[in-house]
């Protein structure tokens, strides 16, 4: 079963989320902020999905974090924001992706499913 691992402060956005991916078959590990998921111990999931703005840390260094780790480097990352002027800050931090929110659940599945 492949894994994601999403990291985003709104508690009702994360659970939709992991509904959503969980009803697709995948297993979700959700985090409120990046630094307590940074510094869990969980083997590397297929896929890191990250909100911009997370509790006590930025989602674009949390991606710079991952992306500079030899065994993060090569997993996926999308972030998520609200403001559409953070795509071409995502892809600087090294993310592969951005989804900018209100995003739909087909959107979220495409691009999901591009990368795991």
């Amino acid at each position: 079963m492949k894994k994601i691992i999403v990291a985003e402060d709104d508690p009702a956005i994360g659970d939709i989320l992991q509904l959503i991916l969980e009803g697709d078959g995948y297993q979700v590990e959700v985090f409120v902020d990046g630094d307590s998921m940074m510094e869990s111990k969980l083997d590397p999931p297929d896929l890191f999905l990250l909100d911009r703005q997370l509790i006590n840390s930025d989602g674009l260094e949390v991606c710079r974090r991952l992306k500079s780790r030899d065994t993060t480097s090569n997993i996926p990352v999308i972030i998520l924001s609200a403001s559409d002027h953070v795509a071409e800050m995502a892809r600087s931090a090294g993310a592969n992706a951005f989804l900018e929110k209100p995003f739909t659940m087909q959107r979220l599945r495409d691009l999901v499913a591009r990368y795991v």
